[in-house]
């Protein structure tokens, strides 16, 4: 579904991406981790049209997107959830989902997926009068979530969807997350933290210094040794 190759992406004379290769298939959860500034976000800005990569290609379902507006890869299915949720917090929770639907055409369409959003996140049908900003960081999270599969993506990018969250309330996004990808959405993922990936990852890409230093499967890297070596420097580069 998604295939990078050899990709460069910086800021100014900053390079944060150093020839990176990574793929997703359908179905796939694909998580990347790494420490802070190791090109992570920066990855999924560039996929997403938000920085144009100074080389490299990038393919989406078989068509080469380099250079392509973020609303027209919206619009073939590409979504991004970015660090920090960005809802409109001053907008209640049926505004918000509301302009996630915009992309969608048909109205009858928009009215049945956001009956079925509402049933795979119930607290937010509880929410739908209030205002955003109003809620916890966790249900802020399944709104950002939400508002996202509104626009029925092939592909759900989300930045450290974890992110200053509780342990329970972390399970319970990634329950939702993991019910989304049995439903049949590809997710790829970015997280600083390792703690919870392996039983919801396909794959697992490790960053450090705008590098892929490590790519493995979960059960390849089930110790966890080589994952803590590669994220945090230990010895050479390694593999798995």
């Amino acid at each position: 579904m998604l295939d990078v190759k050899q990709l460069f992406a910086g800021y100014g004379r900053l390079t944060a991406l150093k020839g990176i290769d990574l793929s997703v298939k359908q179905g796939e959860v694909v998580f990347v981790v790494g420490p802070n500034g190791a090109g992570k976000s920066t990855l999924l800005k560039t996929i997403a049209g938000l920085m144009a990569p100074t080389s490299g290609t990038i393919t989406f379902k078989g068509s080469l997107i380099n250079g392509k507006a973020p609303e027209q890869l919206c619009r073939s299915g590409l979504a991004l959830i970015p660090e920090g949720r960005h809802i409109f917090k001053t907008l209640t929770v049926e505004e918000n989902l509301a302009v996630g639907a915009m992309i969608r055409r048909k109205s009858s369409d928009r009215d049945i997926d956001l009956a079925q959003v509402l049933d795979t996140f119930p607290i937010l049908r509880d929410r739908f009068k209030g205002i955003a900003g109003h809620l916890s960081g966790g249900e802020q999270q399944q709104l950002a979530i939400a508002r996202a599969i509104l626009q029925r993506p092939s592909l759900l990018m989300i930045d450290e969807p974890s992110l200053g969250l509780a342990p329970l309330v972390i399970d319970q996004v990634y329950e939702s997350l993991r019910k989304l990808n049995t439903s049949g959405l590809t997710l790829l993922i970015v997280e600083q933290s390792t703690g919870r990936i392996m039983e919801l990852a396909s794959r697992i890409y490790v960053f450090r210094n705008g590098n892929v230093v490590l790519e493995g499967t979960p059960e390849k890297l089930s110790s966890g040794e080589a994952v803590e070596a590669a994220y945090f420097g230990f010895g050479e580069e390694v593999s798995a």
